[in-house]
């Protein structure tokens, strides 16, 4: 059954501000870290790539890219002519959970920049807040052009914060921007070749916007091979813990906009596994082990996951105590569908000796 898990409809700002708000296991997070131990990370392994790393953000080749050109808003009017209002409630959800996770990462490095006196550290947070900041505007202007736009005071004074240890924060940073790497450069591909398909302009700025995700999660990429106890030992358990998180989140929450993709010429299962390929192989430069995206067992959990997810979100609609009693019924079985997932084999491989990319796909 390909529709949408979700039926709440954001049909004004308070509906979208109401959306970035919510703390459940799909909506994306705001946290908060133990400042002292950031402060004590070493990038001393790594200075030489370290350094030119920062003259690449000190260069700042983004500065004038998250600005409308001309065409903007007649492309935009005449794309609205012909959306869907399926097509239209799931775009609005994909730029409220998109901006929600940009200024996320805005406020985090913004409090660990401010909270620290470590030099390498504290600089890069202040040019990856920057960047996140950047995103998170251009993201409310579209939701502005339909009175939709985020209050961010109020969002980050009102959210629920999540406490998440450093190293938990490097590894689950360095894949979000990875991972939002391949997504945004596998849509933006796919425009480019079918133009006809893209029915918001913002579509246009991907691939400069999604340079920048690329180069943040370089930098995490360096922070860890500076500091290669992150790499080893039984790291490799929370390390996989995270790989299996971040995609299975992703397979759970495309699915919930299958109107969206498709719009764009995409089916959600086939863009998520390319995108995976995208990462497995980017994460190369770091980490010992991938995720065997190709194992039966683990694209049939996936599927199994993802049913599971509406079965809860069709109870969460019902309400009530039955409502209730089986919305924890299907957490358990979630639970338990997640864990095996977990334990199905996953690849070795053997860590690139250069540890920067660049952005080649």
């Amino acid at each position: 059954m390909n529709t949408p898990a979700h039926t709440h409809t954001i049909d004004s700002r308070d509906d979208a501000n109401e959306r970035a708000r919510q703390s459940t296991m799909l909506s994306p997070r705001f946290y908060t870290t133990d400042f002292d131990a950031f402060d004590r990370i070493s990038v001393e392994g790594m200075r030489s790539q370290w350094d030119a790393m920062m003259q690449e953000y000190e260069g700042d080749n983004n500065h004038d890219h998250f600005q409308r050109d001309e065409a903007f808003q007649d492309e935009l009017s005449a794309a609205m002519a012909k959306w869907s209002p399926e097509l239209r409630q799931e775009l609005f959800d994909f730029f409220v959970s998109s901006l929600t996770s940009e200024f996320s990462g805005c406020i985090l490095y913004n409090e660990i920049r401010k909270k620290i006196e470590n030099p390498d550290i504290q600089q890069l947070m202040t040019f990856m807040a920057r960047d996140e900041s950047r995103h998170a505007g251009f993201i409310n202007q579209s939701l502005r052009d339909f009175g939709l736009n985020i209050d961010l005071g109020e969002l980050k004074r009102n959210k629920h914060y999540t406490y998440f240890k450093p190293k938990y924060i490097i590894y689950a940073t360095y894949l979000s921007e990875k991972i939002g790497y391949a997504r945004y450069i596998t849509i933006y591909r796919q425009l480019e070749r079918h133009p006809e398909l893209r029915f918001h302009p913002i579509f246009r700025w991907f691939e400069r916007w999604c340079n920048d995700e690329f180069r943040h999660g370089e930098s995490f990429a360096l922070i860890m091979r500076a500091n290669p106890d992150l790499l080893r030992g039984m790291n490799l358990w929370l390390i996989r813990f995270f790989l299996l998180a971040v995609y299975a989140t992703m397979y759970v929450r495309d699915h919930q906009r299958p109107i969206l993709h498709n719009a764009m010429g995409l089916e959600a299962a086939a863009y998520d596994y390319e995108v995976f390929r995208i990462t497995n192989t980017i994460t190369e430069q770091v980490f010992p082990i991938a995720l065997d995206i190709d194992h039966p067992e683990f694209r049939s959990g996936l599927e199994h996951l993802l049913q599971i997810a509406r079965a809860h979100e069709a109870a969460k609609d019902r309400g009530g105590l039955v409502g209730n009693l089986q919305r924890a019924w299907h957490a358990g079985r979630a639970l338990v569908a997640f864990t095996r997932l977990y334990f199905v084999p996953v690849k070795t491989q053997a860590v690139l000796a250069e540890p920067r990319l660049r952005p080649t796909w």
